[in-house]
């Protein structure tokens, strides 16, 4: 029960209430305690003030004690309260009730002129608060005793009636508490558990499917609207995964069956001679070149897409990496007939990943090549700006048709499949994977890589690299 969001929700609502209401309820006893004595003590007060005024009187009238003390008595006519006046040796001389003072005692102890002293003291049929007196008289210079009291034995009814009513309400408020909150808590959460219900019919074969969102300015409706985003993200990446899959299985299965034929053809007749061995292993060999780059691409994008793609970086100059890379590919493009040049370089040390830097310009300058017809030219530069190296290739191919340019950095797209064939299997990005890898490894350093331009005139490729060692151009 308790695992319950509804339950624990009703138990704090209660739980918080019930201290308010037991704080509350304790405060507002003591306050009307305190102010039941503070009336029966103010009320004992006027009494012993009024005897010494009427006492005071009589003697001046009289000058005898006993008749001064019975006419003072007799005049105040107080039903709930006793009064008794003493002389100063403690003889009673006058008291109402009759045998009062005998039932009710001030406690002993010395009393200060003029000052009240109040007691509570036991007697027969419960507690009394008691008030005493000593004063003395200037018209006959003599000492006299006055005290009175009540009985509490009402003021304590009426407080046991309010701590009777304060423990029924209190309960009771609890109940109708708990009750209305496991109610509002049920209203609340019903939204929550029409969701949670909806989700659990949503799985991988239909994440098209969204969640119903009642108020969108709630908290609940923002809640199903960020699980609908996220299901939309889901879907997406499904997708993505679907069709990787499918590509990857389409490009994989060319070798293969490559490989299957060419084994199957060479073992159909017993005896071959050595030209036909060598035709096939070379097949053989270049397919499983290309299968095995494959792979490594595949891989490669799999580790970056789970942010395990870690960088070795070290400190070496960017401008001598692209001048290697550069030497190394106009072998690739003399066999088309097309020249890959590159300006004289500004000296640019940074601090990278040498091999993964070395990758993405290769793959850059190979994807260059490959769509440049013969005749034509490839470009590479390199400058600082604004705190990063750009590092651009360009060429003087036919262009990227404007359906294709938003797709070249997906994985497997190919323009022109035909064409993306190349003869020699170790040239990257044959099986439409070379520009995504290089986009992976420049969004790993930081940077980013865009096709800036592509026309009939040509295409530029522009990877920005924020790896200055000091961060100056």
């Amino acid at each position: 029960m308790f695992r319950s969001v509804r339950a624990r929700l009703t138990l704090w609502h209660v739980g918080v209430l019930a201290l308010l209401l037991v704080g509350f309820s304790f405060g507002l006893y003591v306050l009307l305690r305190d102010n039941f004595y503070e009336r029966a003590d103010g009320i004992l007060k006027s009494v012993c003030s009024a005897t010494v005024s009427i006492l005071t009187k009589e003697l001046s009238e009289s000058g005898l004690d006993e008749l001064a003390a019975r006419d003072a008595v007799k005049t105040l006519n107080l039903p709930d309260h006793t009064l008794a006046i003493l002389d100063a040796q403690g003889g009673l001389l006058a008291e109402k009730p009759v045998g009062i003072s005998e039932r009710i005692r001030f406690p002993a102890g010395e009393l200060e002129d003029g000052a009240i002293h109040l007691a509570t003291v036991q007697a027969a049929g419960g507690d009394w608060r008691v008030a005493a007196v000593r004063v003395t008289l200037d018209p006959v210079g003599r000492t006299y005793t006055i005290v009175t009291s009540r009985s509490l034995t009402p003021l304590l009814g009426e407080l046991a009636a309010d701590r009777l009513i304060l423990a029924i309400a209190v309960p009771f408020g609890l109940l109708l508490a708990a009750t209305g909150g496991w109610f509002l808590a049920r209203k609340s959460l019903e939204p929550v558990m029409v969701m949670s219900e909806q989700a659990l019919r949503i799985g991988a074969e239909n994440l098209d499917q969204r969640l119903s969102i009642a108020n969108p300015a709630d908290e609940l409706g923002k809640l199903a609207s960020a699980f609908n985003d996220l299901l939309s993200r889901l879907n997406a990446a499904f997708a993505v995964q679907r069709q990787f899959m499918a590509d990857a299985s389409h490009e994989l299965r060319t070798p293969v069956s490559v490989l299957r034929t060419t084994a199957s053809v060479t073992l159909g007749k017993s005896r071959r001679d050595e030209d036909d061995y060598r035709s096939a292993l070379t097949i053989v060999d270049e397919q499983s070149r290309r299968l095995t780059h494959i792979v490594e691409d595949m891989f490669r994008l799999a580790r970056a897409d789970s942010g395990q793609l870690k960088l070795q970086k070290h400190f070496f100059h960017l401008d001598e990496l692209i001048l290697e890379v550069t030497r190394a590919t106009r072998v690739l493009g003399a066999s088309k007939d097309v020249a890959v040049q590159s300006p004289p370089l500004p000296e640019s040390p940074c601090e990278a990943d040498e091999d993964m830097l070395r990758q993405l310009v290769s793959n850059l300058l190979d994807n260059a090549v490959k769509y440049t017809p013969a005749g034509g030219k490839v470009t590479v530069d390199l400058h600082g700006e604004n705190g990063a190296y750009v590092v651009s290739v360009s060429d003087t191919g036919p262009g990227i048709p404007p359906e294709s340019q938003a797709r070249v950095f997906e994985r497997f797209f190919r323009v022109d499949k035909p064409r993306s064939r190349p003869s020699d299997p170790s040239i990257g990005g044959g099986a439409g994977l070379g520009l995504a890898i290089a986009q992976s490894i420049a969004q790993a350093h930081g940077g980013s890589l865009s096709l800036e331009r592509s026309d009939s005139t040509g295409s530029v490729f522009v990877a920005v690299l924020p790896i200055l060692p000091n961060g100056n151009t």
